[in-house]
């Protein structure tokens, strides 16, 4: 051999042994990661949690960074995806094993110009395996398409054609930040993949070549030129003839575009409470590999108890009559001229220093004096309003912004079923795009006022003997070094009376003749009612002082609704719950959740205070609800005014249902003047309580049986029989401690003020199951919806 031809020989095997071993070096992991055998076995791409209400409705979803992702199977896509995808994008998809020697042939002699080389394979190796980093560095670039070759080999050995398909589908990017097939399919055209039809299968590939210059939202025009060129493609490869395209591409594009994303879906407010709680359970919870679970990434879908048709109502409820109340509440005096915030300046100068406005203006160097000044000069500005998008533009000062916000009354309200705690509607605040504080979550605590009064009374019947009918007197009580309960007698009439006409009624200085009677030493009263109070699961520290007989402690709703389960619960308190099951992205069932029920008192002395209690909507605070549209049913409720209207309260339950609704300001001092009836709980709460109900009633989904009653323990022999006072009417402000009477002027509704039906926050579809007509004078229910798909495909064999 000569010695020209050894050195080619040896350049050449040299040169092949150098490219084995670069290739080798890349397939281990040298020259960057690598997936595993065991990755590329089971791809995971980061997939969006799902949160379902109790029908399977969809009520939102968890991601981050905009990568809102959901699996779907491939009998789940439409046929036309899959062709539009083919055709457009590696013709020789079913011919290749995942690199394509004619497109990389093509791509190395026209650098790129006439196509690149990346198969569907391998593109859908860089979606799962290499972060999707791109640079123009040549030789990075070389390393990178080489991983994905390598990589898209594996995938052809270890997964089928329609297996590979789903995967890219279900990986690849869209516009506007939504990944995958059916988010794309949702977004654009409120449709399941499945029901895509060709033109909409041509829209949604064509985006893959750009997916910001052919967004139809954005660019009609391109993105229809676009979608044009897909549907030539399937024609070029048989799966259209000529003349259906002629007629497919004379069709304009007709988008049904609506992106889901953190204020919109269904309760917002509770979604936000329960991300919070799925972060606490993915800390305590592993998976196989010994990660915690992700509620971000890892498509864990969360069943919820929540029922949408009552989460639908309860958000009217709460807008129809906090529009209402706004508006009464604009035309106070001291809110018109503002001297409501007359002492209060300071609590305007936090929240400027506290807005996003001072801080980036602090951050580009501004003094204080110079970033005040900005507060005061009118700019165009985006506002919370009581119209059907909960938003208006206007012009206004930054200070009045925040003056504005501020005075908005806030509402809570929270319905529940009394017997298995399960949670079936959520409404935390007024408009969650404005205002993201939740009034409702056990960490919200305001004062309760008297509906601490049926708590204290069931004590009163369960350890020292009273019934509804004992005598109590009105009078103002003296706990010594503790002081006079109320602080005032003006409330006090200084007769005797049923307590369950105190009850119904809402006497304060019956209420603190009550607490004296447990035990009249000093504050020992206070303390039986605080030791009762935690025997009833009340987390919140009370301190035990006999003012809190009237509420004066702070407690939140989400507490009060379990305290007061106990009375349509037979006795049984209920812990309120809200998640029925956890599922990971394959519909394995990782956690369950049950009632937690717990005996507190008996059943007699629970159906006892349900008796008194139906006396506050017969004839006591509450009797005002009959007048609210609601339908005749039998229920017990308990008003609650704190000092100065400051908290409007109602609490109210039928045998089947419980609701609790909370009305104020989030900060105290802004409220209905003391004198005014609309700061009352019967006023200001009740009626939420009552547009509620009355909708959930009328609407067979809802399974509310009208005809049912309180059953009356087996022990009773008799039933109760209450008498309650004539003369004993409902005092205005009663319920506070330092409120008058007020005027005629107080109960009248400008005329310019009307009640208004406002659609609800969310805007969600929700299922509709057909009610069967009755067979025997009985109603079959409906069947339960289908659980969602959401599964990534499996490894043949069996493998995840």
């Amino acid at each position: 051999m000569s010695k020209p031809v050894r050195i080619f020989w040896r350049i050449f095997f040299w040169t092949l042994g150098g490219g084995i071993l670069f290739l080798l070096m890349i397939n281990w992991g040298w020259l960057g990661n690598m997936p595993s055998i065991d990755d590329i076995e089971n791809p995971s791409a980061s997939i969006a949690s799902q949160v379902y209400a109790q029908d399977g409705t969809l009520m939102g979803k968890y991601y981050l960074n905009g990568e809102d992702r959901i699996n779907v199977k491939y009998q789940d896509i439409s046929k036309h995806v899959i062709h539009a995808l083919v055709a457009t994008e590696d013709e020789r998809f079913y011919n290749h094993s995942g690199v394509d020697p004619r497109s990389l042939g093509r791509a190395l002699v026209f650098l790129g110009r006439e196509g690149g080389a990346s198969t569907i394979t391998m593109q859908t190796a860089k979606n799962l395996f290499t972060d999707n980093w791109s640079t123009r560095n040549i030789f990075l670039r070389m390393i990178q398409k080489i991983k994905e070759s390598i990589i898209a080999i594996k995938l052809e050995r270890n997964f089928t054609k329609e297996e590979i398909l789903t995967l890219y589908l279900n990986t690849v990017a869209f516009s506007d930040n939504v990944y995958g097939i059916r988010n794309a399919s949702k977004t654009f055209f409120q449709k399941e993949p499945d029901r895509l039809n060709i033109e909409e299968s041509a829209v949604l590939i064509g985006m893959l070549k750009g997916a910001t210059i052919y967004n139809p939202r954005r660019n009609p025009k391109l993105a229809l030129d676009r979608r044009n060129t897909v549907i030539n493609q399937m024609v070029r490869n048989e799966y259209l003839t000529e003349a259906e395209a002629d007629m497919l591409k004379r069709k304009p594009i007709e988008l049904n575009y609506k992106k889901l994303d953190e204020t919109a879906g269904l309760g917002p407010y509770f979604r936000m409470i329960l991300a919070e709680e799925m972060k606490k359970w993915c800390k305590e919870n592993k998976k196989n590999n010994g990660d915690n679970y992700n509620l971000y990434r890892d498509g864990l879908k969360i069943y919820t108890t929540i029922n949408p048709r009552m989460q639908q109502y309860a958000e009217e409820a709460v807008a129809k009559h906090m529009n209402f109340m706004q508006k009464l509440f604009n035309n106070q005096a001291n809110i018109k001229n503002k001297t409501i915030w007359k002492g209060y300046e300071n609590v305007l100068e936090t929240a400027m220093k506290q807005s996003d406005r001072w801080k980036n203006l602090d951050r580009d160097g501004l003094s204080d004096e110079e970033i005040k000044k900005t507060f005061y000069e009118k700019v165009p500005m985006r506002v919370f309003a009581w119209n059907s998008t909960r938003e208006t533009d206007t012009l206004m000062t930054p200070y009045d912004s925040i003056r504005y916000h501020r005075q908005m009354l806030q509402a809570g309200f929270m319905v529940m079923d009394p017997l298995t705690g399960e949670i079936k509607a959520w409404v935390g605040g007024i408009g969650f795009k404005s205002f993201k504080y939740d009034h409702v979550n056990f960490n919200t605590k305001r004062q309760v006022g008297s509906t601490m009064k049926p708590l204290l009374y069931s004590l009163a019947i369960e350890e020292a003997g009273f019934t509804p009918n004992t005598t109590v007197y009105d009078e103002q009580q003296s706990f010594g070094g503790y002081g006079m309960v109320p602080a005032t007698s003006r409330s006090c009439q200084g007769g005797a009376m049923p307590m369950a006409s105190a009850l119904a009624f809402s006497r304060n200085c019956a209420s603190a003749y009550i607490m004296k009677q447990l035990d009249s030493e000093g504050n020992n009263g206070a303390k039986r009612l605080v030791n009762f109070l935690e025997r009833c699961d009340f987390k919140t520290k009370i301190e035990p002082y006999p003012s809190i007989a009237l509420g004066s402690c702070e407690i939140s709703l989400y507490e009060m609704m379990q305290g007061f389960s106990m009375f349509p619960g037979r006795g049984f308190n209920v812990k309120p719950m809200y998640i029925a099951r956890i599922e990971d992205r394959n519909g394995n069932v990782l956690a369950t959740f049950t009632p937690k029920r717990k005996e507190v008192i008996s059943e007699v002395t629970a159906y006892s205070v349900v008796k008194m209690m139906q006396g506050t909507v017969q004839v006591g605070t509450g009797r005002g609800i009959w007048g609210y549209g609601m339908p005749s049913v039998e229920m017990g409720a308990k008003t609650g005014t704190t000092n100065e209207n400051s908290d409007g309260w109602f609490m109210g339950y039928t045998p089947q249902l419980m609701a609790g609704a909370w009305v104020g300001a989030d900060d105290r001092f802004i409220h209905f003047n003391k004198e005014s009836a609309w700061g009352q709980g019967g006023r200001a709460a009740m009626p939420i309580w009552a547009y509620f109900f009355s909708k959930a009633a009328a609407d067979p989904n809802c399974g509310i049986d009208k005809s049912a009653r309180f059953v009356k323990p087996d022990v009773m022999s008799n039933d109760i029989t209450i008498d309650y006072l004539n003369d004993s009417t409902p005092i205005l402000g009663g319920e506070g401690e330092d409120v008058g009477t007020g005027t005629s002027q107080d109960y009248e509704v400008p005329q310019n003020i009307k009640l208004e039906d406002l659609g609800p926050e969310s805007d969600v579809k929700i299922n509709t199951p057909k009610i069967p007509e009755k067979k025997d004078g009985k109603t079959t229910p409906p069947p339960p919806a289908d659980k969602p798909k959401a599964v990534l495909p499996k490894k043949p064999g069996g493998g995840k």
